[in-house]
């Protein structure tokens, strides 16, 4: 298939966008304490050809602040010298530089302003934290003030030189959704009860930013294809008719599903091009361009969403993540070249813990600044010639795929009979067969190069490494999940007297069946996939936690109420808040998490997923020969990935490729190993 049609220019506004790849708003855990690590980011991907490419969710004002989470933030004019230098990185190649203004309403619980949160109904503060706050309802003036406070913003993004406004109306976050729905907007007034007045607000605001500012800056709108909460919410149905009945009024539509977890829900339940059905006939409604989301990878698919008429532009967040460089691969046809979004949501979680974003394909990703690491790019080696990668996980993989791209000579030695560690082990579960990605693209990588040779059913010993004389040794041996049950609720091993099963073993293909208790300790999402496997297989399953949700961690991966929807369909029963204390034959002892209070409960096979045993016997062995190293030319060794410190997929891939870019580098020693912005002090 030909996809010259992504390559044709597009009209939005008074701007023309070079191309069909539109790079939408999204989050990257950096925010407004990490503007220049943000501003390299999105420049990055200007590089890789995207002809559109947004900032995240901007705050536009300090009465509505969405702390502890860290978005931009537009509040004076003393953000406009950090915005502009988002804005000029992402226009270095010709890229449109886009921004998403926010007021978050009755998301806002203005945790750090403490200034009172409004809204257009009285109603309580609607966060992941379920926060005792409550917003007030907008009177008139506040309304006013509103609107006013939206042209001071447009001004502020005319000066700091964008090209694009987005209002933010979706996923249940933006304000425009609040006064377009039903279920938070209750209002008696010119702004409530019919659509013509829902939308009022939105045609108010277009209408000011448009005197303020001109045709100088495109004005696109984001809204939900649905909120999926029934006849309250802003159905699929009202936003047709929101959009035909103001089919002139932004220069964009810009369509998104739901809620957050509804739109950007992760591979395991979402497919690709999943919002198709919500979008297709929306073009019609409106001589306006429209773009969408849908986790696109496929080039045949985005062609097909622009052919059939369902898209104007192809709108990804997390495929511009995975491989900033995605356009740009495609227009020199090197499809085979693209690091394809697994649909983790590791990224999302940069955000949810305020931590650093991250990416299990690209780790580089939100270390362009800071590590002056670039996707594409790598140093040329050091000194020394060969290396031996020892593991062929995650880690391994991308330890050796960055070290070939510098030069070196290298093995990949593999104890087992199949490359791919970790990952070709967990792409046969439930919903994860995506991430079999991370180890695919890696192997493809490395038989293009002459510089590699890969070997498999090749265990090593000691003595063994040494003999070869590599100048380099990395050790990436991975870990194996324990069967004592040590994790969070026991930090030994506990009382075991009957048959156990570890997610080694049901991934191995000894899967037990009957009455099967699923004891998660871990709280990703191991312990819910499997418990899925063996209710798919016949099994009668309870699943226990200590935690008060099923898979607690991944409310930070928007995956949390799909995994406890998917067992609670199957008929799984969920046993929250509650512990295993000892396993006997035939039976395990509960415990409660708050008062112990015990009980047992019969079954036929326990399933721990507790904790894992790091896999580094080999380079202990290595290490205690060292005084033998200079005799076979080795230089140094290294234990990096889970067989350093088990954790997930995107802590290993970042341990490999960081591995191959320090390799016969200064070693930094007590200094900060990467760079970080230092908040100025006020007088």
């Amino acid at each position: 298939m030909t996809y010259d049609l992504l390559f044709q220019p597009v009209k939005i506004g008074a701007k023309t966008a070079k191309n069909r790849f539109y790079q939408v708003p999204h989050c990257n855990g950096g925010g407004y304490r990490d503007p220049s690590a943000a501003a390299a980011m999105r420049g990055i991907k200007a590089e890789g050809g995207w002809g559109v490419i947004f900032t995240e969710q901007t705050e536009m004002h300090h009465t509505s602040e969405i702390t502890p989470f860290i978005e931009l933030r537009l509040w004076e004019d003393k953000d406009i010298p950090s915005i502009a230098k988002m804005a000029a990185a992402m226009k270095t190649h010709g890229a449109l530089a886009g921004i998403q203004l926010a007021y978050s309403g009755i998301n806002g619980p203005n945790m750090y302003t403490k200034e009172v949160p409004l809204a257009p109904s009285a109603l309580p503060i609607r966060t992941f934290t379920n926060d005792p706050v409550q917003a007030r309802a907008m009177d008139r003036e506040d309304i006013r003030n509103l609107r006013r406070w939206f042209v001071n913003a447009a001004k502020r993004c005319k000066v700091a030189e964008f090209d694009l406004i987005c209002l933010y109306g979706a996923h249940g976050f933006g304000i425009f959704q609040h006064f377009l729905s039903r279920a938070t907007n209750q209002r008696s007034d010119e702004y409530g009860g019919s659509l013509e007045n829902r939308s009022r607000f939105a045609r108010e605001v277009v209408a000011d930013m448009r005197d303020a500012v001109g045709d100088d800056l495109a004005i696109t709108m984001r809204v939900s294809l649905d909120e999926t909460i029934g006849d309250l919410g802003f159905s699929n149905a009202e936003v047709r008719d929101f959009i035909a009945m103001n089919a002139e009024l932004p220069d964009l539509w810009d369509l998104a599903m739901g809620t957050w977890e509804d739109c950007s829900g992760p591979s395991r339940f979402k497919a690709e091009a999943a919002q198709e059905d919500w979008v297709r006939g929306i073009r019609e409604l409106s001589p306006k361009p429209v773009v969408g989301v849908g986790r696109f990878t496929s080039p045949d698919v985005m062609v097909r969403m622009v052919k059939s008429g369902v898209l104007d532009f192809i709108g990804c967040a997390r495929p511009s993540i995975a491989d900033p460089f995605l356009p740009k691969k495609i227009q020199e046809g090197r499809i085979e070249d693209i690091r394809e979004c697994i649909g983790c949501n590791i990224c999302v979680t940069g955000d949810m813990t305020q931590g650093m974003g991250r990416c299990t394909q690209n780790p580089t990703w939100m270390e362009e600044w800071r590590r002056g690491w670039h996707p594409e790019k790598i140093a040329a080696k050091g000194e020394s010639q060969t290396v031996l990668v020892i593991g062929s996980g995650p880690a391994g993989l991308e330890a050796a795929r960055a070290c070939a791209l510098r030069g070196y000579d290298l093995a990949v030695a593999e104890a087992l009979e199949v490359f791919g560690g970790r990952v070709t082990r967990e792409r046969t579960l439930p919903g994860l067969s995506a991430w079999g990605r991370v180890a695919d693209y890696r192997l493809y990588q490395l038989g293009q190069r002459a510089n590699v040779q890969m070997y498999q059913g090749s265990r090593l010993t000691a003595a063994e490494v040494l003999e070869f004389g590599f100048q380099h040794v990395c050790v990436a041996t991975g870990s194996r999940w324990r069967a004592d049950g040590v994790a969070r609720q026991h930090v030994v091993p506990m009382p075991i007297s009957g048959r156990v099963y570890t997610p080694d073993d049901l991934m191995a293909g000894d899967v037990p069946s009957g009455h099967v208790v699923v004891y998660d300790d871990d709280h990703y999402y191991m312990g819910g996939v499997l418990a899925e496997l063996l209710a798919t297989k016949g099994a009668r399953v309870t699943f226990v936690t200590p935690s008060a949700y099923v898979s607690d961690w991944t409310a930070n991966t928007l995956e949390l109420s799909s995994i406890y929807r998917r067992l609670s369909g199957l008929g799984v029963t969920i046993r929250l808040n509650t512990g295993v204390t000892r396993v006997g034959p035939g039976a395990v002892e509960l415990n409660c998490s708050y008062t112990d209070r015990r009980e047992v409960l019969d079954c036929d096979a326990v399933v721990l997923v507790a904790s894992r045993v790091a896999e580094d016997g080999l380079y202990h062995d290595i290490m205690a020969r060292q005084v033998e190293w200079a005799d076979h030319g080795l230089r140094s060794v290294r234990l990096i990935g889970d067989a350093a410190a088990p954790a997930p997929i995107a802590w290993a891939t970042f341990a490999g490729h960081r591995y191959a870019r320090e390799l016969d580098e200064p070693d930094w020693g007590d200094a900060l190993p990467f760079r970080r912005e230092v908040t100025a002090l006020e007088d």
